[in-house]
């Protein structure tokens, strides 16, 4: 195993000759693709993987001044691409890491026939034109009620943003994985997603984008998912779900699996 595959805990699974890379979104970590990883290894190798910063992680080695941007989580994304030979690759990112496959998709077209886009933003703050979702007062009151006391915070963003109460499993999931990310970290792994505004490289996106949304999520409104549709410089397809919450593959997956493996399955006619 080469350095980058042991610091992203890497793991590839299954016996397919084609490459699926899942890669999950703030406050996760890879066990999030739990309910889907079992329906794709036989027909794909699954490629799992931790972003820098993931509780799973070790926090000596989260740049701050790297992971500033979503840039250095795309470099990190081709780097593990290319330590594993992967010449092509279907992606399923989740939240920011549909951003961050876009960013490295700009970069390197090649390696990937196709993105698969779940609860993604390119832009969280609303703008003259653009609604985001969030006023900058909205994200001030986060970023402090997170320094001030993260235990806390947790505790009431885990159930929000999974849209459920506190005894749910998917809630208790997240919550642990929102528990286990050092908590200077975890704040600057969301201020550096909010700040984020991709809306003017969506232009530059060659790749098929296959845009999956919850009908309700805290974090993205769903003409946020149109919004992607009619700006990403490529073929697209909007999905919009019945289901709540920002991570659907954990709170909803009877809904949202069979949903996934029909965009990996099938490739949008231009």
């Amino acid at each position: 195993m080469g350095i980058v595959e042991e610091a992203h805990n890497v793991k590839v699974l299954g016996t397919g000759s084609r490459f699926i890379v899942l890669a999950h979104g703030f406050g996760t970590d890879q066990s999030v693709w739990k309910h889907l990883v079992p329906h794709l290894q036989e027909d794909f190798r699954v490629i799992l993987y931790d972003n820098m910063g993931a509780g799973t992680t070790n926090p000596d080695y989260f740049d701050f001044e790297r992971y500033s941007t979503l840039e250095g989580y795309a470099y990190d994304l081709l780097a593990i691409l290319q330590e594993l030979g992967v010449d092509s690759c279907i992606f399923v990112g989740h939240s920011v890491s549909a951003m961050i496959g876009t960013v490295a998709s700009i970069s390197r077209p090649d390696l990937f026939a196709k993105i698969i886009m779940i609860s993604a933003s390119p832009r969280y703050l609303n703008d003259s034109n653009y609604f985001g979702g969030f006023e900058q007062e909205d994200l001030d009151q986060l970023f402090n009620a997170m320094a001030s006391n993260y235990k806390a915070w947790c505790s009431g963003f885990a159930p929000m943003a999974i849209g459920g109460d506190m005894e749910s499993v998917a809630v208790q999931e997240f919550s642990r994985t929102l528990f286990n990310m050092r908590p200077d970290i975890a704040l600057s792994v969301l201020q550096t997603i909010f700040k984020s505004d991709m809306r003017q490289i969506l232009c530059l996106v060659s790749v098929p984008c296959h845009i999956i949304q919850s009908m309700k999520d805290l974090a993205v409104p769903v003409v946020v998912a149109e919004y992607l549709h009619q700006h990403v410089g490529t073929e697209s397809i909007v999905e919009v779900m019945s289901t709540e919450g920002h991570l659907p593959q954990l709170s909803s997956p009877d809904v949202v699996i069979p949903v996934i493996l029909k965009h990996i399955r099938y490739d949008i006619v231009a």
